[in-house]
């Protein structure tokens, strides 16, 4: 930093004498014109207006370096991304968050172009993924918009940029992470819980439709269905070998797969495989209104024993109001429930480990069903409700915007437990039998700590 005092300019004295010349050289002029023109019949009239010219021009010359000495310089026109100036920029008002997909050729300049054009109008580039194809790329882009830019031009931009196949969505805070963390990230979650990999399927692939179709049928005659191990890619459709037996049916409608999407599912079905079963084995204790207490944890096929018990231990119409069917045949769909594929389970047990309730929670395509089971010396005491909200809470942990319940319309202890949510409610009602959804959207009512993780024992 320099001082004031070394800022300041040196004194010369050369230039005190060519002022002081110059001075009296303007004097010497002055007088001779004076004397000039003093003589003639209007020269002192002409001597005062000059000077009343003199003096106003050198009062408005004043006043306007004094208004214009301090004004500050005008602001740089903003730029594109070629240093041209911007044709349209955000000023500063609203935006919102937007995923686009969109394929562009794969020449250079293509994406460039694109991106020209977004930034004429005011959009922000916030992440880019690309996904090669054998003619052209996909390019996948998390924008911020401004909010008061309609989607369909956004969509004629794009075009009008050489992009194709255009697909937008709006996304929220969560799709700021970047690609590789959030792989890393469901990765983690598969490699902890079994039960994770459609979950996570889904939430690296987007809004899709996730099917596991068994190689056995619950009457256990094969089914046929099967899938080659390096899985298949058509399209809107990928069948991935499940590594519990049967075929892992991703569909997406309307938006292709990618061959870098279909890369990444089929490793973390790889990833799945490898590791073998697992499951959370964290126990939670309840205290029930009388004072006993009971935990509560997650159960699998390991588990099918003790739950074909209580089967045993229930009645004919408790299992009836269940599965909606014939109650010889309930044994038969434990199997299929307790398996990680199909979603998740809690099991209520007693201080001595007899399983006296079942929860259960299962991925039907892009919908979630919830589904309770409570042996009946032990119900009307809290546990179906205890369950139920355990259940809910780890749908809403998982994304899903609803759950729906299917039971009959006399078993009141299932309608009281979905009322009990404080959810928002629909219920569809058909020949005895009622479908209650609950929206899970404003998020649900009780915050429950989640369940600790555990090594399963192999």
């Amino acid at each position: 930093m320099t001082s004031a005092k070394n800022t300041r300019r040196p004194h010369h004295w050369r230039r005190d004498v060519i002022e002081l010349a110059a001075l009296f050289t303007a004097v010497a002029v002055a007088d001779a014109i004076a004397n000039l023109i003093g003589h003639q019949p209007d020269g002192p009239y002409l001597l005062i207006a000059s000077a009343v010219a003199l003096t106003a021009t050198a009062g408005f010359h004043t006043w306007w370096a004094r208004r214009h000495s301090h004004a500050p310089p005008p602001p740089p026109e903003p730029a594109g991304p070629d240093g041209s100036p911007a044709t349209a920029t955000a000023a500063g008002g609203s935006t919102v968050l937007w995923r686009m997909r969109t394929t562009v050729q794969d020449a250079p300049g293509s994406l460039a172009a694109l991106c020209t054009e977004l930034a004429g109008l005011g959009i922000d580039i916030l992440t880019l993924q690309t996904h090669p194809l054998a003619r052209g790329t996909v390019d996948e882009f998390l924008l911020r918009v401004p909010a008061s830019l309609p989607a369909q031009e956004l969509g004629r931009a794009v075009a009008a940029a050489g992009g194709t196949s255009t697909w937008t969505e709006r996304a929220d805070t969560h799709d700021l992470v970047d690609a590789p963390t959030r792989v890393l990230g469901l990765a983690t979650r598969t490699a902890l819980d079994g039960a994770e990999l459609p979950l996570a399927l889904r939430q690296l692939l987007g809004r899709c439709s996730i099917r596991s179709l068994p190689a056995v049928s619950v009457t256990g005659r094969p089914t046929g269905e099967s899938a080659p191990v390096e899985g298949v890619l058509e399209e809107t459709v990928m069948r991935l070998r499940d590594p519990s037996g049967g075929v892992l049916t991703v569909e997406r409608p309307h938006l292709p797969f990618t061959p870098t999407e279909f890369a990444r599912a089929r490793a973390l079905v790889e990833l799945d495989a490898r590791l073998g079963p697992r499951m959370p084995r964290g126990r939670q204790v309840l205290t029930l209104p009388e004072g006993e207490e009971i935990t509560v944890g997650r159960a699998d096929r390991a588990d099918l024993d003790a739950a074909v018990a209580m089967h045993g231990r229930c009645s004919e119409q408790t299992l009836r109001l269940r599965y909606h069917g014939p109650v010889r045949d309930a044994d038969r769909y434990l199997d299929h429930l307790l398996g990680p594929r199909f979603g998740r389970t809690l099991a209520a047990r007693t201080a001595s480990g007899r399983l006296v309730a079942l929860g259960h929670l299962l991925w039907d395509g892009d919908e979630t069903e919830v589904a309770l089971l409570v042996e009946d010396a032990w119900q009307r005491r809290g546990i179906g409700s205890e369950l139920l909200a355990r259940l809910v809470a780890m749908a809403a942990e998982a994304g899903c915007e609803s759950v729906y319940a299917v039971t009959q319309a006399s078993n009141t202890g299932m309608v009281a437990a979905m009322r009990a949510l404080s959810l928002p409610l629909d219920y569809q009602v058909e020949e005895g039998t009622v479908v209650i959804t609950a929206r899970l959207s404003p998020g649900p009512a009780r915050s429950l700590p989640p369940l600790p993780y555990e090594q399963a024992e192999r």
